[in-house]
């Protein structure tokens, strides 16, 4: 499956692109993590779910075959409709199931460059992605956060500035005492930085800085991708993306190519066999993210 999902973050919203094989074998899981909130795993990003008296919040929905059996899955928590669907950031593994889910009725929410990057075409992992159909797009979006309040709880939604992609929010339910990370945190693996849509390790990090400052050791931390976590498994992503920033900073100074960079297998250690990418990829991520030259960027 991961190699499944590997295959379609050559994604986004366009209905080619965000069908992958074998979908029909994939089934949702629901993990209830707190009161009134649960996750959803399938096959792309983890799907966030506020549920209770005022309807269901979904946060993301993964590929668009997957979207009559993630409602269902809603529907087996709460009967209740989807009210509101949040993105946490454009990658068609979160929004695949727009059109659908907001054809159902759902006001879809999202951070203004989620909306600028669905409505336009894309350059992603070297691949040209077409723009969403009209009915997949965010109808409310905002540029810095915004408040639900619903099912006796505040969902604050704040955007992370040029992170994972230029339009990465994430999600805290105060009372519950849950976070919502988007693809800020990839637990258990090595992450993919859109750097052609706005993202930047620096970015990452103070995202995770933001989370930090937020988590106790007793918050629900729900990753883009992975296994529910605690905030000591965010130190940790946070230290190991920080020291492998440095380290090719620091070997960038020096001189050294990307070939002889990759050459010291500096990521190999925090790889594994769950990882979208293998070690190589993201140190060069990181060298093309620290060796670019910066203009301006929405």
């Amino acid at each position: 499956m991961r190699r499944l999902i590997l295959a379609s973050l050559l994604f986004c919203a366009a209905p080619a692109l965000a069908q992958p094989p074998n979908l029909d074998r994939v089934e949702i899981r629901v993990e209830r993590v707190a009161p009134g909130v649960a996750v959803l795993f399938g096959a792309g990003g983890n799907i966030g779910l506020s549920y209770g008296s005022d309807g269901n919040v979904l946060i993301d929905d993964q590929y668009a075959p997957l979207s009559d059996r993630i409602l269902a899955a809603v529907r087996s928590i709460d009967p209740d409709p989807v009210r509101f669907l949040i993105n946490t950031h454009y990658h068609g593994d979160h929004t695949g199931g727009n059109e659908a889910i907001g054809g159902a009725g759902a006001v879809i929410v999202a951070h203004d460059n989620v909306r600028r990057r669905l409505s336009t075409q894309q350059l992603v992992l070297g691949n040209v992605v077409p723009p969403s159909p009209a009915g997949a797009l965010p109808v409310v979006t905002f540029s810095q956060s915004v408040t639900f309040h619903l099912n006796g709880d505040e969902l604050r939604v704040f955007h992370v500035d040029h992170a994972h992609t230029d339009g990465d929010s994430i999600i805290y339910w105060t009372g519950a005492n849950v976070l919502h990370m988007g693809d800020t945190f990839f637990n258990g693996m090595l992450p993919f930085i859109d750097i052609d849509g706005g993202g930047s390790i620096d970015g990452v990090l103070r995202a995770l800085d933001q989370a930090l400052n937020i988590a106790t050791d007793r918050t629900v931390i729900i990753p883009g991708h992975g296994p529910i976590a605690r905030r000591s498994d965010l130190v940790r992503y946070r230290d190991m993306l920080s020291g492998l920033r440095d380290r090719v900073a620091a070997e960038i100074r020096a001189g050294r190519s990307l070939e002889q960079i990759k050459a010291l297998r500096l990521a190999d250690p925090h790889g594994g066999p769950t990882d979208f990418f293998p070690p190589d990829f993201f140190i060069e991520q990181l060298y093309r993210d620290l060796t670019m030259v910066r203009g301006e960027m929405g």
